[in-house]
């Protein structure tokens, strides 16, 4: 199974939703915003923007001891930064969505699917409510709830959640956005993975077409592309 070609797109969905939703830089990309101080004086109740520091502070460690694949200790710091947004946000607000992809996704890496799944589900549910079904973000979280089956070869479950994050962001981002290309590699990598060649080949030429004219023919991404494609010309021949 290619799993390296698969892209999992926890830090661009942060990114993505600290722009469409600004508070303090929402989901657990590292803060840009000047630094703010998260202690407070003795006794005194942290005001919000000193707990959106710490929540981001929390998130930035997180994530680095996530790429070092210090998953123990990531995943209280991902725990508390979830309950200080649940208590300070309320449970439905975008960036509780934020903190529970992130810790899904945690999971994931682990190979806990089981206590991943709910999380995902949880943060789709919460940007379907607050931001509508046809929102960019509700594609990414179809397409990280996809990869989730996909890593565990539920295969039919993963095809109906590839299909409606790529025609989200093939209506809202339009057909040559370079995450439409992202839909079309993950659909094809679906197909490849169950011998389905013949689905899959126009997927990734597609795909490939997108990146060599939005990103450039020496972007990584394309190089993604270009190998998928050998691959899976090598298996017809």
């Amino acid at each position: 199974m290619k799993k390296a070609a698969i892209l999992l797109l926890t830090g661009l969905f942060a990114i993505f939703m600290a722009s469409a939703f600004n508070p303090a830089s929402g989901w657990s990309a590292p803060s840009t915003s000047s630094k703010a101080k998260a202690t407070t004086s003795k006794g005194a109740k942290p005001s919000g923007n000193e707990q959106s520091a710490m929540v981001a502070k929390l998130n930035e460690q997180a994530g680095l001891l996530r790429q070092q694949g210090r998953y123990a200790e990531a995943e209280p710091l991902y725990l508390r930064s979830l309950a200080i947004r649940e208590k300070q946000l309320g449970p439905n607000h975008p960036d509780v969505a934020t903190s529970l992809n992130n810790l899904a996704e945690l999971l994931q890496a682990q190979g806990k699917y089981t206590e991943a799944e709910p999380l995902y589900r949880r943060s789709l549910a919460i940007v379907e409510k607050k931001l509508g079904t046809n929102h960019p973000a509700v594609a990414l979280s179809l397409n990280n709830l996809a990869l989730l089956f996909y890593a565990q070869g539920k295969y039919a479950d993963a095809e109906p959640l590839y299909r409606r994050s790529l025609s989200i962001r093939e209506k809202q981002l339009g057909p040559n956005h370079p995450d439409v290309a992202m839909s079309l590699n993950n659909l094809a990598l679906l197909f490849y993975a169950q011998g389905k060649y013949t689905e899959a080949e126009p997927l990734y030429l597609c795909s490939l077409a997108i990146r060599e004219k939005q990103l450039g023919p020496n972007h990584p991404d394309v190089a993604t592309s270009l190998n998928n494609l050998d691959e899976l010309l090598s298996k017809k021949q």
